[in-house]
């Protein structure tokens, strides 16, 4: 396997952001994120009111990298088996016989994944977490890459569940979609008027591209101040008077390495604190809890107390 060279790295990442863009209109730095969230070899959520674009940003990713695909439309009926699989006894042969589920993709986009009871959401926590999922006693890897891209509805509507703190821990970052601003709204008024692009799409990097990107990412240099820098703000989450939890040591991993794929995207082989800074709140503010717990999480609130602390910890 060839080694990706910076120059052409540069150009792969900038095709894939292009063609995303190319059909999520005005929803350049949530393309952005989400790249970051792929490039790090982790899991994203999206969420906001429906009809944004959340499953439309998850096909466009998907489909703008060679591989399968599989979308899963979370509902209160969906089981644990129709996501994983199942073993199926087969009378010929006496034995019974492990029959793969959707998940067993490249991209699983998981559709509304707040409308199935947490039991069903559980299916995705060993995916998530270790690349592979166990029936019956045996163990089944999943393809590489693997990464779950799920969408969300705002947990006050109706017939949503709210995601277990497990089950959230799982996910790189959270990000909100924000209604489009109006001229990109008209543009979509007109490329929308003789069908959906997305599907249309051709993909412009294959798996074995992303695997190697993603083991460029990981090299990424991290200077000794930088960890600091981290360490500082994690461990004042810990001591912070509005928070019953703080960010856990997984979540400093993971802010780690989603700064270090921030750093790659913008074609730097180090990481700078605005790296880290500008993805501390779609990283962090879901893994912390507040001292006065509110249902389903009170986001902004949570959000304020990350902004605070960023704003408060002194950057190298």
């Amino acid at each position: 396997m060839n080694e990706i060279q910076a120059p052409d790295l540069e150009s792969l990442i900038t095709r894939l952001e292009a063609n995303i863009s190319a059909v999520v209109l005005g929803k350049q730095e949530v393309a952005r994120q989400c790249l970051v969230a792929l490039l790090s070899g982790e899991h994203v959520l999206l969420e906001d009111v429906p009809g944004v674009g959340k499953t439309l940003m998850g096909k466009a990713l998907s489909r703008s990298v060679e591989g399968e695909f599989c979308r899963l439309q979370f509902t209160p009926d969906l089981l644990p088996s129709d996501i994983v699989g199942s073993s199926v006894f087969n009378s010929q042969t006496q034995e019974f016989v492990f029959h793969p589920g959707p998940i067993f993709s490249n991209f699983v986009l998981a559709d509304e994944i707040n409308r199935a009871p947490p039991r069903t959401q559980s299916a995705l926590l060993e995916a998530m977490s270790d690349g592979q999922v166990s029936v019956d006693g045996t163990t089944h890897p999943l393809p590489r890459p693997f990464m779950v891209i799920a969408t969300q509805n705002p947990f006050e509507f109706e017939g949503t569940y709210v995601l277990p703190e497990s089950q959230l821990d799982r996910f790189l970052l959270r990000i909100t979609m924000g209604y489009p601003d109006r001229e990109y709204e008209q543009e979509i008024l007109n490329s929308h008027r003789m069908g959906e692009p997305v599907e249309s799409l051709q993909s412009v990097v294959d798996r074995t591209m992303i695997e190697q990107m993603q083991v460029a990412a990981r090299n990424v240099s991290v200077e000794p101040a930088i960890s600091q820098y981290l360490l500082d703000v994690v461990h004042a989450t810990r001591e912070s008077s509005e928070l019953a939890v703080g960010v856990s040591t997984r979540g400093l991993l993971l802010w780690n390495r989603a700064a270090q794929a921030s750093a790659l995207i913008a074609g730097r082989d180090y990481v700078v604190p605005d790296d880290a800074k500008d993805l501390a709140l779609p990283v962090l503010a879901h893994r912390v809890m507040l001292q006065s717990v509110v249902p389903g999480g009170d986001r902004s609130a949570s959000e304020s107390v990350i902004r605070q602390i960023i704003d408060t910890v002194p950057a190298p």
